[in-house]
């Protein structure tokens, strides 16, 4: 972002809703971005709590007090809980949390919590709001806080080390892997968009095993490494099942968004980046 004039960079808390008061004014759209995932929440639950709950009120009150007339909240498939059968997940799925380990339960509330502050500001306060329902989101500039994602980098960095990637259970673990562009992209179309106290799903609708995302990366590589199938003891999961059928329709509808970026592509970007930061 250096030199790019459009770009003021302020650091802040938004914990401290007078800073939001002072980066909100003039604004007339605000991507709420920051919050907890699951495995820092897992590991911090009161200040997790505390940004994904309270912050998400702080950045909503701060809006309706600077005039800001639209939000776009990312929110995420967590909201579902684990799927039950093999049906279609849409936006009218209820919520199945009975299963989920306890940090990713509450991550689940809060995101639930915050997607229905987006309906509330929109009626009571006419603060336009949309909620992006995210799946597994990878690519360029991949942190290590997500839970899901790790499986991509920590098994290429494996790789590139000479190491053989490590797979949970059989290797048939699915999760529905997004590409960073794409959700950019559905953030950038919301924003401009007429919609309000809408939530979307922001998927690809494919399903890929971890065994899958394995096979890539020792493709990219070029290695005959072979997979090493084991359970890490403790470790916080998010949804795990052998199958998960999202639905974007609804996006595609009234957005007119869909995913561009394929599962090989964004792997590829990825590494590519990753290489570079050597």
């Amino acid at each position: 972002l250096d030199g790019e004039p459009r770009v003021r960079l302020l650091r802040g808390d938004i914990l401290r809703v007078n800073e939001l008061y002072d980066a909100f004014s003039g604004a007339s759209g605000v991507f709420a971005i920051a919050g907890f995932l699951t495995l820092p929440m897992s590991q911090n639950p009161p200040l997790g709590l505390a940004v994904n709950v309270e912050g998400q009120v702080n950045t909503f009150e701060a809006c309706r007090y600077a005039g800001v007339k639209k939000v776009v909240f990312s929110s995420s498939i967590a909201a579902y809980g684990e799927p039950e059968g093999d049906g279609l997940i849409d936006e009218m799925s209820p919520a199945n949390l009975a299963s989920y380990q306890p940090g990713s339960m509450l991550y689940s509330c809060t995101k639930l919590i915050g997607e229905a502050l987006c309906k509330l500001y929109s009626q009571k306060h006419g603060v336009e709001a949309v909620a992006l329902r995210y799946s597994t989101v990878y690519g360029e500039r991949q942190h290590f806080r997500g839970v899901n994602a790790l499986t991509i980098i920590q098994n290429w960095d494996r790789i590139a080390a000479g190491e053989p990637p490590v797979l949970p259970g059989d290797g048939s673990e699915v999760h529905d892997y997004i590409h960073v562009a794409d959700v950019a992209r559905a953030n950038v179309m919301a924003m401009a968009s007429d919609l309000t106290g809408e939530v979307f799903n922001t998927v690809t609708g494919a399903e890929t095993t971890v065994k899958r995302i394995a096979e890539i990366l020792l493709e990219i590589a070029g290695s005959d490494l072979a997979p090493v199938y084991a359970d890490i003891a403790g470790a916080v999961k998010a949804t795990s099942s052998p199958a998960l059928k999202l639905s974007r329709e609804k996006a595609q509808r009234m957005l007119g968004w869909v995913p561009e970026v394929s599962i090989e592509q964004g792997i590829r970007r990825l590494v590519e980046w990753r290489r570079s930061q050597k």
